[in-house]
């Protein structure tokens, strides 16, 4: 299959995708976007390449639910193969679902993840599963229940591919959209739009329907069509962005700050370094340290090595016994100031920045944090008229760090 003929049916957003996946740059492969992005259709041509290209190699297509299968994956995984122009070459069957290679007898299977006994018993006849797709993963109850069905059919190779596919979901604190953030080795997490797909393939009722949506609900849009995270509008912190803070950026940083919020077994120590841009009210977080049951001199020898020379550290002090240790070690920490109402204003003075920067590569525990915060309703279905006070650990450190920069500290 010629380059030249695969971009005819490959959109031009996934060209670099498809290149890494030929190269093995990666085993997981994050695909999310919106309507119309074809990332379901690029994951089944990748499949089938990948059998045309391996003998030795199956294939396994789970959705959530198995009546869902034929009018999806499947019906997918044979377009695929007629859009390589190869459909003589297979032989399709719906019980059990599965497609044929007739050359080499490779597979590829369908399964719903809600009949797990069949999963657990599958064998293919030679070779090993070398594709897997989770399509529709928003659907899946978790990581948990991921990790599982790929020990069950995962065997022998070091070179199983899995692609997920999904729109992401609107809420900021659903699971998909905080594992998509963790930085994983081996992991390439990739979005597109309809927008990166040439008009012809989407048709005028497709566009028509994109734009009239646009008009009339913008943030319906943004969530369908551009498979943005749009949020349930309970989100703390709407002033976000999740992205690598390099280190030419960060060598300019000339404002920087520590904070610790202190833990040991129930709850976790939280350290954090960050730059504070007073003239463009941007704060950058680009360190942390997140670890239960870290001892005090532990500590200390982690911040040792990413330490700033300049900054003084801000701690809860709440501990004044472990501030004091920290201090007869040489370092130059103060316990917060805190005070009443301390901890609104904190929220506050974070929610009224421009922006709230967080490197998702070095700081993996605020971005979920800073993401997942939410006003809490009541059983009425208001909203509760305080700050949530639970998975703030980072967010506590930060607002301890940048308490010299509030103006409230000054007056407690």
């Amino acid at each position: 299959m010629t380059e030249i003929r695969l971009k005819k049916i490959i959109a031009p957003s996934f060209y670099q995708v498809h290149n890494d996946i030929k190269h093995y740059g990666h085993l997981e492969y994050w695909l999310k976007g919106g309507r119309g992005s074809t990332k379901s259709s690029f994951i089944s041509i990748e499949i089938v390449l990948g059998l045309l290209k391996d003998p030795n190699a199956h294939a396994i297509c789970f959705r959530q639910f198995g009546n869902t299968l034929e009018t999806s994956v499947y019906n997918q995984i044979k377009w695929a193969i007629s859009a390589l122009n190869i459909a003589d070459r297979f032989k399709y069957y719906k019980s059990p679902m599965r497609i044929e290679y007739v050359k080499t007898k490779q597979l590829i299977l369908f399964f719903g993840l809600d009949d797990p006994e069949k999963i657990k018993s599958l064998k293919v006849p030679q070779g090993f599963i070398k594709y897997v797709w989770f399509e529709e993963l928003n659907q899946v109850a978790g990581m948990s229940e991921i990790r599982k069905v790929k020990q069950s059919v995962i065997r022998g190779t070091d070179e199983a591919i899995t692609f997920y596919s999904y729109n992401p979901p609107a809420e900021t604190t659903n699971w998909v959209n905080t594992e998509a953030n963790v930085s994983t080795p081996g992991r390439l997490v990739h979005h597109s739009t309809y927008l990166d797909v040439p008009s012809d393939w989407l048709g005028k009722i497709f566009l028509l329907e994109a734009e009239h949506l646009k008009e009339v609900n913008e943030l319906a849009y943004r969530h369908e069509y551009l498979g943005e995270v749009t949020g349930t509008g309970l989100n703390v912190f709407k002033n976000i962005e999740i992205r690598e803070i390099p280190q030419e950026e960060r060598d300019r940083f000339d404002n920087i700050r520590e904070g610790i919020d202190w833990g040991y077994a129930a709850d976790p120590f939280a350290w954090v370094q960050v730059h504070y841009s007073r003239k463009y009210k941007r704060l950058y977080i680009f360190n942390e340290i997140y670890e239960y049951g870290l001892l005090n001199t532990g500590a200390m020898e982690r911040i040792r090595q990413k330490h700033f020379y300049a900054a003084t550290l801000t701690a809860d002090s709440e501990d004044p016994k472990s501030i004091g240790e920290f201090w007869d070690a040489g370092f130059d920490i103060r316990g917060a100031k805190k005070g009443p109402g301390s901890r609104g204003y904190g929220f506050k003075f974070l929610q009224g920045l421009e922006k709230i920067i967080i490197d998702p590569i070095t700081c993996q525990n605020a971005a979920r944090e800073f993401q997942m915060a939410e006003f809490e309703r009541e059983k009425d279905d208001s909203i509760r008229n305080e700050y949530p006070d639970k998975n703030d650990h980072t967010i506590d450190a930060v607002r301890y760090a940048l308490e010299a920069d509030m103006p409230y500290a000054l007056k407690v």
